[in-house]
């Protein structure tokens, strides 16, 4: 694990130094049509590439950055449960299979499942104290990775969230 933070704080480090361009990251030769094809293009590039660097940082901990998503959100209403239908309403990838997600995090005890005492057709699903602990281990190593990322302050982090909320209307 801390071989993986070094790497990244090297590798960090020399994107400071030296950005890469998206034309460069592409290999693209031709300009782009305009300033908006770009950006769209850009985002969803970089979007890509911190997902990337997103899943290598969970390998170690044996889950994917689903998984971590749905765990998150079992926390947020922990000690209280969601059914799946509330964990797809909140997830990022509204498109991934919740109940598929929700068995394989059961399989490795982070969460569990309930039949609904009033309707059984709902199944309640809750966050485990094991679950809470990977969390905490993962938020903790991300902490340190975030604060490699010398490039990025607070303030350019507040501008960019600013602008992508604005982005999505």
């Amino acid at each position: 694990m801390k071989y993986y933070l070094y790497v990244q704080l090297i590798y960090f480090s020399f994107v400071k130094h030296f950005p890469m361009k998206l034309e460069d990251e592409i290999k693209q030769n031709k300009p782009f049509k305009n300033e908006f094809q770009k950006l769209m293009l850009n985002i969803s590039f970089t979007g890509s590439w911190l997902n990337g660097i997103f899943l290598n940082h969970l390998k170690p901990f044996g889950i994917t950055p689903h998984q971590y998503n749905v765990l998150r959100i079992l926390k947020g209403k922990h000690p209280e449960s969601y059914c799946n239908q509330d964990i797809t309403q909140r997830m990022i990838d509204r498109s991934s299979n919740a109940t598929r997600i929700v068995d394989k995090l059961k399989q490795k005890g982070y969460v569990t499942r309930n039949e609904d005492s009033i309707d059984r057709r709902l199944v309640n699903i809750k966050i485990t104290d094991s679950g809470l602990g990977l969390l905490d281990e993962i938020e903790k190593s991300m902490s340190k990775m975030i604060t490699q990322m010398p490039f990025i302050d607070e303030e350019k982090a507040k501008l960019m969230n600013l602008w992508l909320d604005e982005l999505r209307g």
